[in-house]
């Protein structure tokens, strides 16, 4: 079996995380006084780094208002929103299938291992996966191709043994740097032309495909 090692995303791959992640940002802009767009509108910063987005939210670079915004997010998002939450239907049986079949199962992701290891935890991944990788809360690793070279690093993974899957283009920009296949999920929140930009190896509509399509890559 050459495809050993399936990495996951966390945040519109394994879960519908849009609730929790647009109401704690609509959060953060109303506490700092910023206008709050509709959260249908906030969708699209799921899947970057945190402090990417508040920076792109509140119109600065400046490190401290930066830091300040990150602050007031993770108010909310630590205690209520990354519970308001949903597994994808039929994703915890694809874990335990995949895991059956021999494959290792491990979650890479841009959010703080602290949150990340909480939401695996609570949804009853953990009982699949082998580990949860996840940034620092002060942004360490936080780009998803450093983070995946980390866990590669870390876990003696070679890239040809192992594929990634995500949403969003950093996740398949990160596969291609690390020399690691991918299949793109067209169910999150990435869209398709962004995935296929991104030089998606595969692209899977739901989650019932996901099985096929690692099995196809050998």
């Amino acid at each position: 079996m050459l495809t050993q090692h399936v990495i996951f995303d966390l945040d519109g791959t394994l879960t519908d995380p849009a609730e929790g992640i647009t109401r704690s940002y609509a959060h953060a802009l109303q506490v700092l006084g910023y206008p709050v767009p509709p959260l249908a509108e906030l969708t699209r910063f799921i899947g970057p780094p945190t402090r990417e987005v508040v920076s792109e939210l509140l119109g600065t670079s400046d490190p401290l208002r930066i830091e300040q915004g990150v602050a007031v997010y993770r108010e909310r998002f630590g205690k209520l929103g990354l519970f308001e939450n949903q597994v994808y239907p039929g994703m915890n049986e694809l874990l335990l299938q995949l895991q059956a079949r021999g494959h290792e199962l491990w979650i890479c992701t841009s959010k703080p291992t602290v949150y990340a290891q909480q939401i695996a935890e609570h949804f009853g991944f953990t009982r699949s996966l082998r580990a949860v990788y996840g940034c620092e809360l002060d942004g360490t690793r936080a780009d998803k191709a450093e983070l995946l070279a980390y866990l590669l690093q870390r876990e003696a993974i070679a890239p040809e043994r192992a594929v990634m899957i995500g949403d969003r283009m950093h996740d398949i920009r990160a596969a291609r740097l690390c020399g690691v296949r991918s299949i793109g999920v067209l169910y999150g929140f990435g869209s398709r032309q962004e995935l296929t930009h991104a030089s998606a190896d595969r692209l899977c509509a739901t989650v019932a495909e996901l099985s096929a399509h690692i099995a196809a890559l050998g």
